[in-house]
């Protein structure tokens, strides 16, 4: 890749890095916030769902926007509104400016991550230079998070609002980038008539009410009957959803590219890794703070080795694709992650640091296997009007699985140390070994999910080969009177 390209990649990549870490530093400020402001603890757990919601529950439509709005446009104004509220969260005195700032910020990454990741998509041709800028996407947004927990630990100690405005500044930069090196290209007129409202509305509902029950799940079965009727809102706004896709003459997503296999399991599979990752990060967290007494700044700079992902994912994972295929290091960087999360089960209550050592590291390199060839293959083989749909989807779908991750490893852990009968370390730690069971089982799923994309490339591999067999050996074929498959 030439100069500019480079640039406009790092660009692109800057954002991701920058979603990534404003949610890592987020996390570590949450308690200096929460004691500066006194806030309540339910005010301080909304500081941190007010993201998620507006991030999952608007992240289909932002891909889409991008494709039917024009993704420079979407990007760059989104990337302003990012700028402008996360700025305005550094200067709130009560808890529900922070929380109105983080959810609207949240909304800014919904749609400009996939406006990021489709202007990737639809710059870079498809093939070895797409999947490296792809890789280098997906490592600098897993490295963001990972290094964002120490910086935020550092600026959390100058001051908490320091949290939001060091993005304001870097945000700054790259907007300043963008608008140089991002290409102005003419916005495709709709095939249909207008913008499909309806569809958009019924997504977005769907989208927040199932961003807020995952959210619930948390809480256990506290407040059941309200976390029931979420879901069933969440499912009946979905099928609404679909009612009016089917009918509308430009909709919002074309529900074909659900039937598509290898798109599907790749943000299956996404979803579960990445709800897995950020789970075990969480109780490993909780383990290192509650349990063993860390400062935030300790486990900060301990965890920071799960981010080799941000220098593994573009230097060796291409080359292990280009040698083994995509499905095939996919399948690779989920057994290194049931391995990885397999290796912590047996925590005990002093366990040095070099004990947690191997599983973080191979932890952090699955990470570095897995997720860029995912994000690969769920966009690879879609139409290039579709690429901030596709984009969208894989963002709704991360989103989600880390909501579904944090929150069923807290209630898991609720559960397991209310029937241990109390708080004391031994019961602790027993329950912290079996909210580690949650990761495990989410990635021996995604294993699975990714043994059978195994078997369908193999299978498609034996049809193309038949094929191609049978094409050489007609002789009409072979002058031209029928196309070849690919």
């Amino acid at each position: 890749m030439g100069a500019r390209a480079w640039a406009l990649l790092l660009v692109l990549c800057g954002t991701i890095f920058l979603e990534g870490a404003d949610i890592a530093m987020m996390a570590v400020a949450i308690p200096s916030i929460r004691s500066d402001l006194g806030l309540a603890t339910d005010t301080a757990a909304w500081v941190m769902s007010a993201y998620v919601l507006g991030y999952a529950g608007f992240t289909l439509l932002g891909g889409r926007a991008a494709d039917l709005l024009g993704r420079r446009r979407m990007f760059l104004l989104w990337l302003a509104v990012f700028l402008v509220f996360s700025g305005l969260g550094g200067f709130a005195t009560e808890g529900w400016m922070l929380v109105v700032a983080r959810f609207v910020t949240g909304v800014s990454s919904a749609f400009m991550t996939p406006a990021a990741l489709s202007l990737i998509t639809t710059s870079y041709e498809e093939g070895p230079r797409r999947n490296k800028a792809l890789l280098v996407f997906a490592g600098t947004g897993a490295g963001g998070f990972s290094l964002g927990l120490v910086i935020g630990g550092l600026l959390t100690a100058l001051g908490w609002r320091w949290v939001f405005f060091a993005p304001v500044l870097m945000a700054g930069a790259l907007l300043l980038a963008a608008f140089r090196l991002i290409p102005r290209r003419p916005v495709p007129p709709p095939t249909g008539h207008g913008f499909d409202l309806l569809g958009a509305l019924t997504a977005a509902g769907a989208m927040l009410l199932a961003a807020y029950t995952v959210v619930r799940l948390e809480h256990g079965l506290d407040a059941w009957r309200s976390t029931t009727a979420s879901a069933l809102g969440a499912l009946l706004l979905g099928a609404a959803f679909v009612g009016v896709e089917r009918r509308a003459a430009n909709p919002l997503v074309r529900l074909g590219i659900l039937r598509m296999g290898p798109v599907v399991r790749a943000d299956l599979g996404a979803l579960l890794f990445v709800g897995a990752f950020f789970g075990f990060q969480f109780v490993v967290t909780l383990y290192l703070q509650e349990l063993r007494g860390w400062s935030s700044v300790q486990t900060a700079i301990a965890l920071v080795i799960m981010g080799c992902d941000a220098v593994l994912a573009p230097t060796l994972t291409p080359r292990l694709v280009a040698r083994f295929g995509n499905v095939r290091v996919i399948v690779g960087g989920f057994l290194l992650a049931v391995l990885a999360y397999g290796l912590f089960l047996p925590v005990g209550m002093d366990w040095p640091y070099l004990a947690m050592f191997p599983t973080l590291i191979i932890a952090g390199t699955a990470f570095a296997l897995a997720y860029g060839p995912l994000t690969i293959a769920a966009t690879d083989g879609v139409a290039e009007s579709e690429q901030g749909l596709a984009g969208g989807l894989l963002h709704t779908a991360t989103q989600f699985g880390s909501a579904i991750g944090i929150s069923v490893v807290t209630a898991v852990y609720g559960l397991a140390l209310g029937e241990a009968g109390g708080s004391a370390p031994e019961a602790r730690l027993s329950a912290f070994r079996t909210a580690l069971t949650v990761p495990v089982v989410m990635v021996v799923l995604g294993l699975v999910i990714s043994l059978l994309s195994v078997r369908a490339v193999r299978r498609a591999s034996q049809v193309s080969s038949v094929n191609a067999s049978q094409t050489s050996a007609n002789p009409a074929q072979r002058s031209g009177g029928m196309a070849s498959p690919k």
